[in-house]
């Protein structure tokens, strides 16, 4: 059996490179990779306390997440690709107002 402690430091390590990934790419794109990253480090940690746990509220709670993740991304696809036709970059620091 695995023990707890490896599944959090997983967790940590994803959330890391997530947040190294959100903080030092200024393409758009790659940073909503990065916050998928993260949240993906919080499902770990959720499901893996649930299991130590023995409780099923962490797991119910990840689905939730999964669902709001899936909207973010496609919501979020969908304004990279509006923004992408008018600037023709991916580059956030480039895209500094919405204009409609």
């Amino acid at each position: 059996m695995v023990p707890l402690n490896w599944y959090l430091m997983l967790s940590a390590v994803v959330f890391s490179i997530g947040v190294f990934g959100f903080l030092t790419r200024r393409n758009i794109i790659i940073m909503f990779m990065s916050l998928e990253l993260m949240l993906n480090a919080v499902n770990i940690s959720l499901v893996s306390f649930s299991h130590y746990l023995q409780d099923m509220r962490g797991v119910i709670l990840v689905f939730f997440i999964v669902t709001v993740a899936a909207a973010e991304a496609a919501i979020g696809l969908a304004i990279i690709i509006a923004l992408f036709r008018n600037k023709t970059t991916a580059n956030v620091d480039e895209m500094n107002e919405m204009k409609g």
